[in-house]
């Protein structure tokens, strides 16, 4: 499991690095100081992290607030001195909860369960969906969608050559496409990232049956996408 440490207490961020290094199914990928600088790295699209070691109590930004600020966290395991943060942190589906000074055995049984979820998390992941037409229902995996467009109370799935009507909102399928995968770029469209044949100005291109569909990039969409993308040369 990827993981990274954010602790602005320099000891204790030493004593969890030791811990990760101790722990065969846990590879350190980064360990931050404070809370911003872990923002802008997971901004720019870095490694995929699975897990994340959080101090709750931390100047600027604290540990609630990191945890406010990104739409698809990772697990968490908190760090603390104190117990008081607990039940907020819970609210957060946080995997466990550490009271410093942390021990080895107590940290080996945390990551232990977040290893635990993570594992069933993959063995259940799945790559596709079933779509409604007629009375037959159409598996169609997540690589042959291109984009998601809205179309009043309806949207349309668009594969390279058909396209699928159903009785969804754009948010509700957005929330079951796979969120490293599928971006809202536009209140209208939901991308495919794997598909995108260019992008110029704030248009996105993606080839299909007919050509090059133009899919226009939204103001409100378009920092938070250029963040996502693995954009070289900025």
């Amino acid at each position: 499991m990827n993981c990274i440490i954010i602790d602005d207490d320099a000891l204790s961020r030493r004593v969890v690095e030791e811990f990760v290094e101790r722990t065969e199914f846990l590879s350190l990928k980064h360990s931050f100081k404070d809370a911003v600088e872990a923002i802008n790295t997971f901004n720019k699209g870095n490694d995929e992290i699975d897990l994340i070691f959080l101090d709750i109590e931390m100047p600027e930004m604290d540990g609630i607030d990191f945890m406010n600020a990104l739409k698809n966290l990772p697990q968490i395991i908190i760090i603390s001195s104190k117990e008081k943060y607990a039940v907020n942190a819970f609210d957060y589906d946080v995997t466990d909860y550490l009271l410093k000074p942390i021990t080895y055995s107590r940290f080996y049984k945390a990551a232990l369960k977040a290893k635990n979820i993570y594992e069933i998390k993959e063995r259940y992941d799945v790559d596709e969906i079933y779509i409604k037409k007629n009375s037959a229902l159409v598996r169609l995996k997540y690589d042959e969608i291109l984009w998601v467009e809205a179309l009043e109370n309806y949207v349309i799935i668009n594969s390279f050559s058909e396209k699928f009507t159903i009785h969804f909102t754009m948010k509700s399928i957005e929330s079951q496409l796979p969120s490293k995968q599928f971006k809202r770029v536009h209140r209208s469209y939901i991308i495919n990232v794997k598909k995108i044949d260019r992008i110029e100005d704030n248009v996105i291109y993606i080839k299909n049956s007919e050509g090059l569909k133009h899919i226009p990039i939204g103001k409100a969409y378009k920092e938070s996408f250029m963040n996502d993308i693995n954009l070289m040369g900025k």
